[in-house]
């Protein structure tokens, strides 16, 4: 039967050219509007088989593209946040009718969890999942275009970093000692906090002098090594082998940071304006200005693009100061030979 009742909503079950079996419903309570769809259906569905044209995919099979294209990266579960508000959104529209408009005139505003207002880095996240989904649609030969959205302005990058001395006074008021370890080995690999929790005992080698961080808990979806120096391996030499995890409690797996420990050592530092994330951009500040290359730095911190790094770069001034000589003229005359003149501002 080509039209189906299941509960309300009408559904559509017919069979393609191809033989392909289709089932889709029509999101209508009324019959003769239900059967309007089934006959335009039908009628694509001849079109695809004997006049090549490209066949309508609805939203949701988009979405089913970019779920899967996410599915092993760490940020997976955020990724099936922004599928079920789309969803929401544009489920069952044909793609090639969503326009750009539609989706900046859809693109959230608030967090339906929290009620509170969503920051612009927060809304491009959302546009980057729907871009991508469109993306992909056009990749599969889905679509032969893609609708238009500009990104959400965003305030400046934000690098907050601190001394070395500072950092040893930091990790001295911390009152926990695995939170010692816990900040003195993101200070000391720039690892993330994820990875940190995350990293268990099978994947370090200490003959090695090497943690990898695997693929499931990598921001970037992909394994990468975590370089360890004396200091790191003396922390990690130091922990407890009763749990898979090298940092833990007691045997059990930590899962945050003890919020309360690290705010009282940065009030007792008097350091101010400063998270556990700008543990990160501290390791990656010190690597710059002792002279560490861009593209190094972005492979000991696994990061996608060259652009992420490059918000360092001002902290580095070596690869410019070997052509600040270049223009000189004070202390050389017309001949070349050295003239230093004696200034005067008794004109000026």
């Amino acid at each position: 039967m080509p039209i189906i009742k299941r509960g309300k909503i009408y559904w559509v079950d017919i069979s393609a050219p191809d033989g392909t079996r289709i089932r889709r419903s029509t999101r209508t309570e009324e019959k003769t509007k239900a059967q309007e769809y089934h006959d335009k259906l039908k009628h694509e569905l001849w079109q695809v088989a004997k006049l090549d044209k490209i066949p309508d995919r609805i939203f949701d099979d988009i979405v089913i593209l970019a779920l899967r294209d996410a599915e092993n990266q760490s940020c997976f579960e955020n990724k099936q946040i922004y599928a079920r508000y789309w969803l929401s959104v544009f489920r069952g529209r044909i793609i090639s009718k969503i326009t750009g408009e539609d989706i900046a005139n859809n693109l959230p505003t608030h967090s339906t969890a929290k009620k509170c207002k969503l920051s612009n880095a927060t809304r491009n996240r959302y546009r980057a999942f729907i871009m991508r989904a469109f993306s992909l649609a056009v990749s599969s030969g889905w679509l032969n275009g893609m609708p238009h959205l500009s990104t959400q302005r965003e305030p400046k990058v934000r690098v907050r970093w601190i001394e070395k001395e500072q950092a040893r006074i930091l990790i001295g008021a911390l009152r926990l000692d695995w939170m010692k370890d816990v900040v003195s080995f993101a200070l000391l690999t720039g690892a993330r906090k994820g990875e940190i929790f995350s990293l268990k005992w099978e994947n370090v080698n200490l003959s090695r002098r090497i943690a990898v961080v695997t693929a499931e808990n990598a921001k970037s979806g992909k394994a990468r090594p975590i370089p360890l120096n004396d200091e790191a391996v003396k922390i990690i030499s130091g922990r407890s082998c009763e749990s898979e995890y090298v940092f833990s409690v007691d045997g059990g797996i930590i899962k945050e940071i003890s919020r309360a420990d690290f705010a009282n050592a940065l009030k007792v530092s008097g350091i101010f304006d400063f998270r556990f994330h700008d543990l990160r951009h501290t390791w990656a500040s010190w690597h710059v200005q002792n002279g560490t290359p861009l593209m190094t730095l972005k492979e000991l911190g696994g990061w996608e693009k060259l652009e992420m790094v490059n918000k360092y770069a001002h902290l580095s001034t070596e690869h410019l100061s070997r052509f600040s000589g270049i223009v000189t003229f004070l202390a050389q005359d017309e001949s070349g030979k050295e003239n230093r003149p004696a200034l005067s501002l008794v004109n000026y």
